[in-house]
């Protein structure tokens, strides 16, 4: 089940890159930039941008590319050097050796947590394919944190319905600095007179007898009558309930198996 998600996965966001535009990205302090002249190697060089968003460049001096797209500082390099007498017509090209100016953090269960860049648009999906998708232990919440007008929006997003679903309404564009936590799946109990009791995953929508299969079933000494199940209240109060095979299984709910008496 987990492979055949994170396979739907890697589609959507192939899909999806495939549908959009490419866009510029806007660079900023830290980037590291590739720039070359053409036919003039002596002005072609790999440099970073400064904190205070500008680079150095030969003949020109300071030129703040901060906020630009790379065609807009290619622009403004080449009409630099040409209003400044230096070259006619110069063919500039810039690209992003290094993005560390727009990057999200991905962290909670996902193959490789960490910091991936924003070049470009770059959706929820985008950036989970890149991190290698979630684990066998994901749930299917994602939590997205953004900064937005100087306060701190949190949004619980569904992976589980927009595969199902094909809705990328809530494949949300990210943004520097954007953190997503993909959490970890709920899970349950089961003891008792089971062949592999232990703790399991809960998959939505789990009923009692599923539950049991995913124990590896009833033993030679149990019995699938009067299952029952300890369950906490929001209040923290453990109840203990004789659990039907239809009942829906709750997080950390335990499940035990009697043992026959006949």
């Amino acid at each position: 089940m987990k492979s055949y998600f994170k396979w739907m996965l890697a589609l959507i966001t192939f899909l999806v890159v495939g549908a959009a535009a490419a866009a510029d990205i806007e660079l900023g302090p830290g980037d590291t930039l590739r720039v070359n002249v053409y036919g003039h190697p002596d002005l072609s060089l790999e440099t970073r941008v400064s904190e205070s968003g500008s680079i150095s460049y030969p003949l020109i001096g300071e030129v703040k590319v901060s906020g630009l797209s790379p065609a807009e500082a290619q622009k403004k390099i080449a009409g630099m050097l040409e209003r400044g007498g230096y070259l006619r017509n110069p063919q500039v090209n810039i690209s992003v050796a290094q993005n560390q100016s727009q990057q999200v953090s991905v962290l909670g269960q996902v193959t490789r947590p960490g910091r991936y860049p924003v070049d470009g648009k770059r959706s929820l999906t985008d950036i989970l394919a890149l991190a290698g998708g979630t684990t066998q232990d994901a749930g299917d919440v994602v939590t997205l944190v953004r900064t937005r007008n100087g306060k701190t929006v949190k949004e619980s997003l569904d992976l589980h319905s927009m595969v199902r679903t094909g809705d990328m309404h809530k494949n949300l564009q990210l943004k520097t600095d954007d953190v997503i936590y993909v959490e970890r799946a709920p899970r349950f109990y089961i003891y008792g007179e089971v062949q592999h009791p232990g703790t399991y995953k809960l998959e939505r929508n789990m009923t009692v007898i599923q539950a049991l299969s995913v124990g590896g079933g009833l033993s030679p000494r149990g019995t699938d009558r009067g299952v029952r199940l300890k369950r906490r209240d929001a209040d923290g109060t453990l109840r203990e309930i004789t659990a039907k095979h239809e009942d829906i299984v709750q997080t950390d709910d335990v499940v035990y198996v009697r043992e026959s008496l006949f």
